[in-house]
């Protein structure tokens, strides 16, 4: 099947004695088109065979006072080819035929499919030509016809990078490193064999996209080479079989694998140059069924940024500064694979790098050299450990510890006895959330009282992509999926991606960071000693003043430097707050929340009240000036006990319920409630339906309520004032303000 409007010349069934007869022997073919064509004074062209292709387009056209573009249309009629259009040439085709490549047939990919290529072409009778780019794309080239010229001009712009356009018919050398530091392999692709050629085209395609990984993966019909870019997978080119099998074979001869052996996984190691520097390789290749899957990493060196060069929000910024100012304790950087967990300890490391601080590290791999520290590589195969690194580490008077990652009891206990002797030990885990760094700690063998006394903090991290500066969109009107995304994530999206050549058709273009700090305080420490889960860990974090991951990424769509759709792809719609189940301090428990019923707590060995409103009585409320109680609509277990209990200490007497069925019901019996603390996101009755249900009855239609939520959005508070609400306060609470508020509402509703 061909691409939508061209198709694939049969050049068996043209009549090519007619066409180009009568042929003058060693004549240009362009000659026997002019001739075929009648134009002016063509019979006395003379231009031989072996001109060069643009020259020889130059010459007939003026010798037959035509335009380049008008010997085109009539060759194109003639040889029953479309006429190439250059402007709707689609950008993303370019990763299927090198820059080199497109200047040596003088073409310019315009569009695909799954089997076929269309170029533009000047030659389309070049046989070499439609070799070399089938083997080059992995597709059936399909030619339409345009003026060298043109193509050349094409090539110029649509090949450029940033704003230094291309030199013409330059070539990046791309020299291959075995593992074992020899000299660059064939500087020069052109003077390489073919499959290595391709191997290094692959490679050099792969650096210039900022690609972090190469993935060529078979198939039935051929294999097919995908880059990850910003995260994402992106298809480069398809080859076939057989170009697949030896290209997979040459990059493990490279990294020193057993070419021979198929049947089982294998890693190696090896490095190439780009632009004057080396990226590192790190390959491993697993057996499938049609043959072998390789990955590549590919590991770029260079100098490591500082904290204050991390695209990080101030806030962020400042916890970490305090987090490594601790002289001793652990300090964890989670998140899954890609997510710039090596990146961030090396910029909390360069920030610890005084001159004065002896810092010590144990990698695999070592991805930066930093001067004036010392690093040491993980080998396996010579029992060099994390394990057995640390301790020689620790005979080595270090203040600071880096460990790559924790990944077994040894080095986690190792780690653990380190920071209790007074050193300060940054680590990794693979965890989903802050909180869950905890259990994946205790789950490997560490004791929770060691646990409590030397986590100083967990920061759980994901990169999101960065809006394309170049081509994105404001958004006026939200679309379809926006409206969905909008009202799932209550924040409005500020931008919308596009695409273009610089961003590779994405719209995006970079990452950044988006961070969930836990700080270990006292009521966390005692949690974690006690047996916590890691949901009560992220409730109580959470009304400690923690941003979850959700939060963090929400605010950047709100600065425009992101989309929602990159959020829902990242963080997706996660439940934050598990509204089921909490634990209080040791010796009581929490009932499970179910509609209609509150959950309280139950003293250990005591009975159990059924489980409904609690009215907490006290005496005269003096904080509230004789207000009445407070009604605290939340159905989240830790952030209900947290609001009675603030409010209690200002001598209010509260009220709490769960849902809002329950809260009208109260409302409609008890007369002495003077204000409602409302949570917007309840179960089955919304918040927004319970405040509208207040405004409109009668006896409650001057009630004071405040509204909570957890949403970053900045255009919710001016929709809820307009709702009815007479404050909005964002959750975690903030003791001071929240109580605050609280007074201030009821001032407000005594002097009306």
């Amino acid at each position: 099947m061909s691409p939508v409007g061209t198709y694939r010349p049969d050049y068996a069934s043209i009549p090519w004695g007619d066409v180009m007869a009568p042929v003058s022997q060693g004549q240009h073919w362009l000659v026997d088109i002019a001739r075929r064509a009648a134009l002016i004074d063509a019979e006395t062209l003379d231009v031989p065979a072996g001109a060069s292709l643009p020259e020889v387009w130059k010459q007939v056209a003026q010798h037959c006072g035509v335009s380049e573009s008008e010997l085109a249309k009539e060759a194109a009629d003639l040889l029953r080819l479309p006429v190439a259009q250059l402007d709707s040439r689609e950008p993303h085709v370019l990763r299927f035929i090198p820059e080199k490549i497109a200047r040596r047939f003088h073409v310019i990919p315009l569009r695909e499919n799954d089997r076929q290529l269309v170029l533009a072409t000047s030659d389309p009778i070049d046989d070499e030509a439609e070799s070399g780019l089938a083997f080059a794309s992995g597709r059936t080239p399909i030619f339409e016809l345009a003026p060298p010229s043109a193509i050349d001009e094409m090539i110029q712009r649509a090949y450029s990078r940033a704003a230094a356009p291309a030199q013409a018919g330059a070539d990046e050398a791309v020299g291959l490193v075995q593992s074992t530091n020899e000299a660059p392999i064939g500087e020069d692709p052109a003077d390489e064999a073919p499959v290595v050629r391709l191997v290094q085209l692959i490679l050099r395609n792969a650096a210039q996209e900022r690609a972090s990984d190469i993935h060529l993966e078979p198939g039935p019909g051929g294999g097919t080479v995908r880059f990850r870019v910003d995260g994402v997978m992106r298809v480069h080119m398809r080859m076939p079989m057989l170009a697949f099998l030896r290209s997979v074979s040459r990059i493990k001869v490279l990294s020193g694998m057993d070419i021979a052996d198929r049947l089982h996984p294998q890693d190696g190691r090896a490095s190439f140059e780009h632009e004057g520097k080396s990226i590192d390789l790190r390959i491993s290749t697993v057996p499938t069924r049609e043959t072998e899957k390789c990955v590549i990493r590919l590991l770029r060196g260079g100098s490591a940024d500082k904290l204050s060069n991390l695209d990080i929000s101030d806030d962020d910024r400042s916890t970490l500064q305090h987090l490594i100012g601790h002289r001793h304790g652990v300090v964890i950087v989670t998140g899954p694979t890609g997510s710039g967990k090596t990146t961030t300890l090396y910029a909390l490391i360069r920030e610890l790098d005084n001159g004065e601080t002896n810092i010590s590290t144990v990698e695999d791999p070592i991805e930066y050299e930093l001067p004036g520290i010392t690093q040491m590589q993980v080998e396996t195969k010579r029992d060099f450990t994390f394990a057995s690194a640390l301790r020689a580490i620790l005979r080595q008077d270090p203040d600071v510890i880096l460990i790559g990652e924790i990944r077994d009891h040894e080095t986690a206990e190792i780690a653990v006895q380190a920071s209790m002797t007074g050193h300060l030990v940054l680590t990794t885990l693979h965890t989903n959330d802050a909180a869950g760094a905890v259990a994946r700690l205790i789950d490997v063998g560490v004791e929770r009282p060691a646990l409590a006394a030397t986590l100083r903090g967990v920061v759980a991290q994901r990169l999101v992509r960065r809006i394309c500066p170049d081509c994105h969109i404001k958004v006026t009107e939200p679309n379809a999926e926006e409206q969905t995304l909008e009202a799932r994530y209550g924040v409005r999206p500020t931008v919308r991606a596009a695409g273009c050549d610089r961003c590779g058709q994405s719209g995006y273009r970079g990452r950044m960071a988006v961070n969930e700090i836990l700080v270990m305080q006292p009521v966390i420490q005692e949690m974690i000693a006690s047996g916590a889960t890691a949901l009560d860990l992220q409730r109580a974090a959470l009304q400690a003043g923690m941003t979850t991951l959700r939060q963090s990424a929400l605010k950047r769509v709100a600065e425009g430097t992101t989309t929602l759709q990159e959020v829902d792809r990242v963080i997706g719609d996660t439940i934050e707050e598990d509204h089921s189940v909490a634990t209080t301090a040791p010796g009581t428990s929490v009932l499970t929340a179910t509609p209609g019923a509150s959950p309280a707590p139950i003293p250990a060995g005591g009975s159990t009240a059924p489980a409904a409103s609690v009215v907490h009585t006290r005496s005269a409320p003096a904080g509230g000036g004789g207000a009445g109680r407070v009604l605290v609509v939340e159905d989240d277990a830790v952030c209900r006990r947290v609001a009675r209990h603030l409010l209690e200490q200002a001598d209010y007497e509260v009220v709490d319920c769960v849902s809002g069925e329950e809260a009208l019901g109260l409302l409609s019996v008890d007369e002495q409630i003077g204000l409602v603390v409302l949570d917007l996101g309840l179960p089955g009755m919304s918040g927004g339906e319970v405040l509208r249900r207040i405004r409109e009855s009668v006896t409650t239609s001057s009630l004071p309520v405040l509204v909570l939520t957890g949403s970053p959005d900045p255009d919710l508070e001016v929709r809820l004032m307009e709702e009815g609400a007479d404050d909005y306060i964002r959750k975690p609470l903030e003791p001071k303000r929240f109580v605050a508020r609280v007074k201030a509402a009821l001032r407000r509703a005594a002097a009306a």
